[in-house]
Formats: C-alpha cells, sequence, structure tokens
C-alpha cells in the first residue's frame, strides 16, 4: 500500500478547511441530497462527500458507509486531492497504489473508486466526492462529466457555509441557494436528455393566518409546509423558500405523470399534517407546474418566471370557482 503524499499548499489547504468550520458538524440535506442523487445515478453502493483533515478523512455526507471516518494514510479521497481530475480507480486489487488496503482486504471491500477534487477558495483542495463499488467497473467520458457537474455542486454548497444560501427558519435553501444547485441540476438533466420540472408553491390566505394568530403561528406554519415538502418529496429534488410564503422544487428525471403523483403525494402528506396540527387554521397552496423545455428554458430564472405565472393562473382560478360556489 502506498500512502499518500501532502499536497504542496497543505498548511493553506487546512487553513481553508478549518476556517469552514465544517468539520464533525451534523449531517445537512444539501450534502446528503447530491450523494443521494450521484448513488442512484451511477448505480453504486456508496457515495460520499469526503473532506480531507489533517490526520484523517471525514465525511460531510455518507451514503452506504456506516463509518463517519478513516486514517488519512489509507484514505483514496487523499491521493485525489494531489492532481485536479478525477482520480478512478477501475479495479483496486490490480493497482499497485491500494491493492492491499485495508478499505480494499476488509470492510467496506472497495474494488472500484472515483473521487472528484473539490476546490474552494483559492485552489484548495479540501476533499472528494467520490464513488465506490464493490465490484470492478469504469466510467465513460459522459459519466465523468457527470461526475464532475455533481463536484460543482458540492463545491458551491461548501462555498455557502459561509454564504447565506440557507433560509433560517425552514433550513430550505432561499432563492440564492435553489437556483445555483437547480441550474447546475438542469444542466446535468439537458446532458443527459432528462425530462424535469418544476413546481412553485404560494400558500393561500397565509396573511390572514399572521393577521389573526400572530407572525410566530405564521413561521410554524411555514415550518410545517417546508416539513411536508421535504419529507413528500423525492430524495433527489431540489426544494427552497424563495420569498415569504413561496416554495419551489425541481424535479429531476421527472415527466409530467410523475410530477403529477409527486403532488398528489404532497396534497395528502398535508392533508395529514393539517388533521394532526389542530390549529385552527389549514394550511393550502396554489401551484404552478413547468415542465423543462431545453429549447425555451436557458436559465432557472426562465423556469421559475414560467412557473410563478402558472401558479398565479392557478391561485386566479381557485378564487373565481371558490366566488362562484358563494
Amino acid at each position: 500500500m502506498q500512502a499518500p503524499l501532502k499536497p504542496d499548499n497543505e498548511s493553506a489547504r487546512l487553513e481553508s478547511l478549518r476556517a469552514l468550520q465544517i468539520l464533525d458538524t451534523s449531517a445537512e440535506e444539501r450534502f446528503d441530497r447530491l450523494t443521494r442523487l450521484a448513488r442512484r445515478l451511477f448505480g453504486v453502493p456508496i457515495a460520499l462527500v469526503s473532506l480531507v483533515d489533517e490526520n484523517r478523512q471525514w465525511f460531510k455526507s455518507c451514503i452506504g458507509l456506516s463509518a463517519s471516518e478513516t486514517s488519512r494514510d489509507v484514505s483514496f479521497c487523499a491521493h485525489a486531492i494531489l492532481g485536479d481530475e478525477i482520480l478512478m480507480v477501475p479495479d483496486t486489487l490490480a493497482d499497485e497504489r491500494f491493492h492491499d488496503n485495508p478499505l480494499v482486504t476488509d470492510s467496506p471491500n472497495i474494488r472500484f473508486y472515483a473521487g472528484c477534487p473539490l476546490t474552494v477558495g483559492r485552489g484548495n483542495k479540501l476533499g472528494t466526492l467520490c464513488l465506490i463499488d464493490v465490484k470492478p467497473r469504469d466510467l465513460d467520458d459522459e459519466e465523468r462529466e457527470l461526475l464532475r457537474d455533481l463536484a460543482r455542486m458540492a463545491e458551491q454548497e461548501l462555498a455557502a457555509v459561509q454564504l447565506a444560501t440557507l433560509d433560517d427558519l425552514t433550513m430550505l435553501s432561499n432563492r440564492r441557494g435553489f437556483e445555483a444547485l437547480s441550474q447546475h441540476a438542469l444542466s446535468v438533466c439537458k446532458r443527459m436528455n432528462k425530462p424535469a420540472s418544476l413546481l412553485f408553491f404560494d400558500l393561500n390566505d397565509f396573511k390572514q393566518i399572521n393577521d389573526t394568530l400572530g407572525h410566530a403561528e405564521g413561521d410554524v406554519a411555514l415550518r410545517n409546509f417546508a416539513d411536508v415538502l421535504r419529507h413528500a418529496l423525492r430524495e433527489s429534488d431540489v426544494i427552497g423558500r424563495i420569498g415569504g410564503d413561496e416554495f419551489v422544487a425541481l424535479l429531476t428525471d421527472s415527466d409530467s405523470h410523475e410530477t403529477d403523483e409527486v403532488t398528489q403525494r404532497l396534497t395528502r402528506a398535508l392533508d395529514a399534517r393539517n388533521t394532526e396540527a389542530e390549529r385552527g387554521y389549514q394550511i393550502r397552496y396554489s401551484v404552478g407546474q413547468i415542465q423543462y423545455d431545453p429549447a425555451r428554458h436557458v436559465s432557472i430564472a426562465e423556469l421559475l418566471a414560467a412557473a410563478d405565472a402558472a401558479m398565479y393562473s392557478h391561485k386566479q382560478a381557485s378564487k373565481a370557482r371558490a366566488a362562484q360556489s358563494r
């Protein structure tokens, strides 16, 4: 086994990593969604966001592996941060650097590894987004590019630790964070010729909750709706709160039929939450649904505008029906 070398800028790299104040923090959905998405897209049992500390590699997100860290001297990711490109090991048993590595000869029995370095700040490679399999395999050029795209998303989330891209109340992405993540997700869908849908939610009569029950209760309603979104939507969907009572969700690899199924599941989950709450009001929403069309929607901003318009039409139609029924 070959122990990894230290990068030439090791002191600056460690300083940049420590400045993030992210080591040994709790799991976060924004990183876990990326590793779940990576595991699903590549069909591997393990996907990690790994950060290489002075004497260990620590996993900010770890899907498919029970360990939270390993020693740096056996770390594949510590090798990966020495270069700029993806480190790929098609068969660990055929690679002299890793064939007798304890992570290969013992659990988790790594036979395939692909790690894309995560660069934050002034060229400091802090870790990797990596894929692990228990059988040999390879990545073609398109799959490598997809892994790079997911790694860029992970880099943005690391940078976002220092920037305000999370909504403090609901812990969903705010507009800035949502647009950054969604733009990358759309690029992946376009490259892989996968469908995507955007849902734009606006809570009905939310002002009335604030006016009659107070803003504290309004915050409770927002958190409840965010929680329902988080659990009703799929693991790989990108969710955000982009305004006072406006929420959005980008559903990747989802056609109109699958999107309808998601909204039906959301409605059932919200009905159940309303029944449990018994707070004197019902959380209801209007929603605009737009199918992503690469020819029409060049950017996430254009898709958001179209979904916003669809939501407004839905809200106006609902008000008209309510008025007629009186």
